[in-house]
């Protein structure tokens, strides 16, 4: 098969599926193709083609995995990747039988078999790498929408607020903890308000969460105040006999009104002074 491998690639880079992607340049497709081939002569050679952990499977996976980066920049979908290895085994083949012809019919027999069950571990690996690359992205796509749903807003000079919608869970509690920090670094704050309007419950493990923001910031030198207590979260908290030990506030407003009373912030109201 490596003997042959310039001349596999050549006829697979012919296929319409492959050139789907490589549409200016020829002889890129061919050198895309022979990067397959040899990390698949590697396989063959080790004879373990039918074992998808197998070392030599190693660079195929890197190799698919290039060609499923290069196919999601040009705009086609991941099934894309395994149609066009299922168009590799016709020129395999057919080269391989032309290199037999003098072979007795048990050995092409096995020669064909041995190529079936590489081909089919082929698309199980490039099966598992799809998947691989779908989680990684997956994952980034969830860090970068917790990131988005954790927005510190600045209140006022010395005061930030991170108002927190959802569930708190510990993937999510660390992203509060290092954007409240970086904020209150960033805005020299004096306190950082914690808003749980949005959070549906408070059981303990919340409340643990609640705690370690609350000590970061104390030590980063800002005072936390928790406000958006609801009736049914302080009945909650008073059941479970949780000790916040922080400052809390019934809404956004009032704690806002403590932050600036603190900071000696003179609040006026509208009409205050009118008759």
């Amino acid at each position: 098969m490596y003997r042959r491998r310039e001349q596999i690639a050549q006829r697979w880079a012919d296929e319409p599926l492959f050139r789907t992607v490589f549409t200016v340049s020829r002889d890129e497709a061919v050198e895309a193709g022979k990067a397959v081939v040899d990390a698949l002569a590697q396989v063959a050679d080790s004879e373990q083609v039918e074992d998808p952990d197998a070392a030599g499977f190693s660079s195929v996976r890197e190799q698919l995995g290039r060609m499923g980066a290069a196919r999601s920049r040009a705009g086609l979908s991941n099934t894309q990747v395994s149609s066009e290895l299922a168009a590799l085994r016709p020129p395999v083949e057919n080269l391989l039988v032309a290199d037999l012809t003098q072979v007795s019919p048990e050995h092409l027999r096995a020669c064909s078999t041995a190529l079936t069950v590489l081909m089919g571990t082929l698309r199980l690996v490039a099966m598992q790498t799809a998947l691989s690359e779908w989680q990684a992205l997956s994952d980034r796509q969830r860090l970068q929408l917790m990131e988005v749903a954790t927005p510190v807003i600045r209140l006022w000079d010395g005061i930030v607020a991170v108002p927190l919608i959802g569930t708190l869970d510990s993937a999510r509690s660390q992203i509060v903890m290092e954007t409240l920090l970086n904020a209150v670094v960033e805005q020299h704050a004096r306190f950082a308000i914690l808003d749980i309007t949005g959070v549906p419950t408070v059981d303990s493990l919340v409340a643990q969460h609640l705690m370690k923001t609350v000590a970061a910031a104390r030590l980063m030198g800002a005072e936390c105040i928790v406000s958006g207590i609801r009736p049914a979260i302080a009945q909650t908290i008073v059941h479970l006999g949780l000790d916040l030990d922080v400052i809390t506030r019934a809404s956004l407003a009032d704690a806002l009104g403590y932050a600036l009373h603190q900071l000696g912030a003179d609040i006026v109201r509208p009409g205050a002074g009118q008759r």
